[in-house]
């Protein structure tokens, strides 16, 4: 299956509720799994996404993702979720075991959009590095300068970032505009900055395993 192009006039716009499986999704890709759904018209899918600053805060993960797992059971004829371990220690995999639900391989986002494989050739040399996704580098005040408090406290910086030594921007679109927001974080944390386009990596691939 590949993406569609579409003009204006074929325009498809994704609608919550009306699909019959569910992703359960962390908020920083809600906007890279709707564009998916809408460039390739897909139907069968729902979205619900819980809140994209709990990267900093990752036990909140786990019991939100069982709430809306035993909410969801029988209004659906499957459930997906989008989500790597994300610092839950492994709680989440045992939890979807119980639960007899599949989730994307991967550690973490920035994994499954470099594709898994290619995000570990990178590993030894990306060990001092601070990944940034479009949704992160958009929302980098918000998320990570204000979320980590370093707006009341920019003493903090060297404890939070003193170990890395890099930014590494992973682009799911060819963005300009994002790409300078990327390299502006870079130098405010005062690191050194690298791009990568990733396109949208293994999400595009697992989405079209569960399109139907």
């Amino acid at each position: 299956m590949t993406l569609v192009n579409l003009t204006p006039s074929d325009e498809f716009e994704f609608k919550p509720g009306q699909g019959d499986v569910l992703l359960l999704a962390c908020g920083a890709l809600a906007r890279e799994i709707v564009d998916l759904i809408e460039r390739n018209r897909w139907t069968a899918f729902d979205l619900q996404c819980l809140p994209a600053k709990w990267h900093n805060t990752p036990d909140k993960i786990v019991p939100a993702i069982r709430e809306k797992i035993r909410e969801a059971k029988g209004r659906y004829k499957s459930i997906f979720v989008l989500y790597g371990d994300c610092g839950t220690g492994g709680e989440l995999d045992r939890l979807l075991a119980e639960e007899g639900i599949e989730r994307i391989d991967g550690p973490h986002c920035y994994a499954f959009f470099s594709g898994n494989a290619e995000f570990e050739r990178h590993a030894d040399d990306d060990v001092t590095s601070f990944f940034l996704t479009d949704y992160l580098a958009k929302h980098f005040d918000k998320l990570i300068w204000a979320g980590l408090g370093l707006d009341r406290h920019p003493e903090l910086l060297p404890l939070y970032f003193g170990n890395y030594t890099k930014i590494v921007f992973l682009a799911q679109t060819r963005d300009e505009d994002l790409a300078k927001k990327a390299m502006a974080a870079a130098a405010r944390l005062g690191l050194a900055y690298e791009y990568r386009f990733t396109g949208y990596g293994e999400v595009l691939a697992r989405l079209q395993n569960h399109a139907g």
